[in-house]
């Protein structure tokens, strides 16, 4: 179901997810007062919908047609104002699945063929996890992280353990992690709870996010760590005690300068089709921390941060990937799994104080 009062961008969403050949519209409407009256019957299982519309806005309807259809996927879609970013954070925290940030103008062929393959992706992804048959309804985001996620489990079950690397005797020095699809609230929970950590070391994000949105992400983040957060400045020397975010549109990465760390950000192309990246920021992490750098890998897709992970591992550092059942999309976490380069695969939840042990010396 498409969702917007501009008949430009839903005649535009609508061919190309029916130019796909696993999906189709269900509906194509232009107030969130339409969708949730029509969600019932059109019973779609995604719905993109837009912040701003007239009648009742985005953020109004979300609740309400969640509370029709309690499995539906709800992507909200926005352009990028610091006022929808914080919008689309809050409809995160309501149940909504993702969120997309809408070009301000696809006349831009560029900008309508990145968020097209944005869109599709997002759609397909996530659609695919909830069309499952043992796929349960699904909670707000704000309360799933605490709930099992049986599907996923169970799936998860049917496979042989993963082949986990023992943890390399080096202490860590720096904790790098890396997210996308589902990042934000992972990141959230996990940075409430490394207080020992952020107090120890520096700690350097990269999330798969554009500009304006990774402001917001950095506030968010500072106030559930209660610790300095903010984006990377270039330049700047990285110091313990402080969360370092990659800026949305630009690459992060750290350098050797004299006897301090310091932050380098890069406009260079995109990697692994994604700028920010996952990849420069561990790669370049080994320069100046060797084997003391200790990589998480969270939820996402694609498999931005694996080949980075490996010459982490080889340099004799650590990587730790969040397990599929607590993943909104196993796809970068499942990807560094695969590549068999995991000292563990732990649930949400648990990468925390496993973190905390680590990075006191506990080896276990």
């Amino acid at each position: 179901m498409v969702v917007d009062d501009s008949v430009v961008i839903r005649g535009l969403i609508s061919r190309w997810i029916e130019a796909e050949p696993d999906m189709m519209v269900a509906a194509s409407l232009r107030t969130g007062r339409d969708a949730v009256n029509q969600v019932e019957r059109a019973d779609p299982d995604v719905v993109v919908l837009d912040i701003e519309m007239p009648e009742l806005d985005g953020i109004s309807a979300l609740p309400q047609l969640l509370a029709r259809k309690r499995s539906l996927i709800v992507i909200m879609a926005s352009t990028l104002t610091r006022r929808n970013a914080e919008i689309s954070f809050k409809a995160l925290s309501l149940g909504a699945s993702d969120y997309i940030p809408k070009p301000e103008s696809t006349r831009e062929v560029a900008a309508a063929d990145i968020f097209r393959h944005e869109l599709m992706q997002k759609i397909r992804h996530l659609a695919a996890k909830r069309r499952r048959p043992a796929a349960v309804a699904s909670p707000p985001l704000v309360q799933r992280e605490q709930q099992p996620r049986f599907a996923q489990a169970a799936r998860a079950m049917s496979r042989p353990p993963p082949a986990l690397r023992p943890f390399s005797a080096h202490i860590p020095r720096a904790l790098l992690i890396g997210s996308s699809t589902g990042g934000p609230q992972a990141l959230m929970t996990l940075v409430a709870a490394i207080g020992p950590v952020i107090d120890r070391c520096p700690v350097l994000i990269t999330q798969h996010m554009p500009p304006t949105f990774t402001t917001i992400l950095a506030e968010h983040l500072a106030r559930a760590a209660g610790r300095p957060a903010h984006e990377g400045v270039d330049q700047e020397i990285v110091k313990q005690g402080h969360i370092y975010l990659a800026p949305g549109g630009r690459h992060m990465r750290v350098a050797r300068k004299g006897a301090d760390a310091v932050i380098v950000l890069d406009d260079g192309p995109a990697v692994n089709f994604c700028k920010p990246a996952v990849d420069p920021l561990f790669m370049s992490a080994i320069d100046v921390w060797q084997g003391g750098a200790m990589a998480v890998i969270l939820t996402g897709m694609g498999s931005d941060g694996m080949r980075g992970g490996t010459q982490i591992v080889a340099a004799g550092g650590n990587v730790i990937a969040q397990d599929e059942a607590s993943s909104v999309v196993w796809g970068m976490p499942g990807a560094a799994v695969q590549a068999g380069i995991c000292a563990a695969v732990l649930p949400l939840q648990q990468i925390a104080p496993r973190l905390v042990r680590l990075f006191a010396g506990d080896r276990l």
